[in-house]
């Protein structure tokens, strides 16, 4: 059977294999001991009777040695190689063990019961509230998060996301028909005057720009009358004209009920009416719309938005003073402030934990069982064996040196009695 290389053992396996093969160097000591105290006493009983004794005790020592041998080695391997029945035992049974453990994990530790006591005796929420409490670990929590996070974004395809951007556009903001939400939300408006402030900030912006844009109106309409009209006559047209309209615009915005307001406001309920029962209206305004977000057009859109979004995240993930990152660890410190002082949120938050674990106990436990199992079955048989015997061989040959002093007490004693009755 290969053993497994010393140099492929981890550091602990290294130290256990090293304890191992002492204390089988101790019991096959102990043997040998014995064995040659079984022949000196062998020779020297013949001259001295009492040496019977010591030679009993020593064969008795002998007999427990080899027979604790046997049964130890015959847990791992054929003894001296020799395929003796009921022998090699593990690496015969390995995956029938790999069910049973699996099986036992399942019932006495998979149980809803066991693992909702356990949590419920943890005080989970006031054990993470304390440790979050301190800002360090907040931090680290948060770092930890954002390096996460990083990944993830990292590992995203950049297609896949604007593809699924783009469609979603499309079912939930364009596919849709745009003039009866319009129309609606457009009747609520005018309804509840909130355009009042819409329309005075451009009747206002409308003043400040004939104020500032006077020369604008400069042959604005003297340029059309015939050429026989004097210049004169051509400036105070154009005079006329701007004055009129500064003192239109100045009416308009003194006077809340001024006819020019009366007649915009029914142009806007009667536009509302129209994107919700007009067709023709609809139709222009989707077809407006269509045409302002066709396909390649929403498709860069969703590109940008994307890579913008995503190049901002990467750098606020990052920087560890970003305000991202700083709120991130705020709101953890918080958290564990609140988890470690507030009595009923803890009492929440252990209560759906242990829901939540119990739910899934419940639910895959088999299916987490079946992950001892299918894992023994995947070893190889030798290699299952020789890990065992790392993880209790130094223990199990504590039996060779016990079966050794038992054995050599129970000589003892046989030896004795034999004489005591049968003189």
């Amino acid at each position: 059977m290969a053993r497994i290389p010393y140099d492929s053992l981890s550091a602990a396996d290294q130290q256990r294999y090293r304890g191992l093969r002492t204390m089988k160097a101790v019991a096959l000591g102990a043997l040998l001991f014995m064995a040659i105290v079984f022949v000196i006493a062998f020779i020297l009983e013949k001259d001295l009777s009492g040496w019977g004794y010591v030679r009993a005790a020593a064969e008795g020592g002998m007999v427990g040695a080899l027979a604790d041998w046997f049964a130890v080695t015959a847990l791992f391997r054929h003894p001296l190689g020799i395929p003796i029945p009921h022998t090699a035992i593990i690496p015969k049974r390995k995956d029938e063990i790999g069910r049973t453990l699996g099986e036992f994990v399942e019932t006495n530790f998979l149980e809803g019961g066991v693992v909702r006591q356990k949590l419920e005796s943890t005080n989970i929420a006031q054990t993470a509230g304390a440790w979050l409490q301190d800002p360090a670990h907040a931090k680290t929590v948060a770092a930890e998060a954002s390096t996460m996070a990083s990944g993830i974004l990292t590992a995203l395809s950049d297609d896949e996301v604007q593809d699924l951007i783009s469609d979603l556009a499309h079912e939930h903001l364009l596919s849709p028909s745009w003039g009866p939400s319009l129309g609606t939300w457009l009747s609520r408006v005018v309804d509840a005057d909130a355009h009042r402030g819409a329309v005075d900030l451009g009747v206002d912006s409308i003043a400040r720009w004939l104020d500032a844009n006077r020369e604008a109106f400069d042959g604005l309409v003297s340029r059309r009358l015939p050429s026989w009209v004097p210049s004169v006559a051509m400036r105070l047209v154009d005079d006329t004209v701007y004055h009129e309209a500064t003192k239109f615009v100045a009416a308009v915005q003194r006077d809340p009920e001024h006819p020019a307001r009366k007649a915009l406001d029914q142009y806007l309920e009667r536009l509302a009416d129209n994107l919700q029962h007009d067709p023709e209206t609809i139709g222009r305004l989707e077809g407006a719309k269509s045409a302002v977000f066709d396909s390649p057009r929403v498709r860069a859109l969703a590109a940008d938005a994307w890579n913008t979004a995503k190049a901002g995240l990467l750098r606020s993930l990052a920087d560890e003073e970003s305000p991202l990152r700083r709120r991130v660890t705020a709101a953890l410190g918080d958290l564990g402030d609140r988890l470690a002082t507030d009595t009923a949120l803890q009492e929440r938050v252990d209560k759906r934990i242990a829901d939540a674990a119990v739910f899934l106990v419940d639910r895959y436990r088999h299916d987490i069982a079946s992950i001892i199992t299918d894992t023994v079955e995947r070893w190889d048989a030798d290699e299952t064996s020789q890990k065992i015997e790392l993880q209790v061989g130094r223990d199990l040959q504590y039996i060779r040196l016990n079966g050794t002093v038992v054995g050599t007490l129970a000589g003892l004693v046989i030896f004795t009695v034999a004489h005591l009755l049968l003189p």
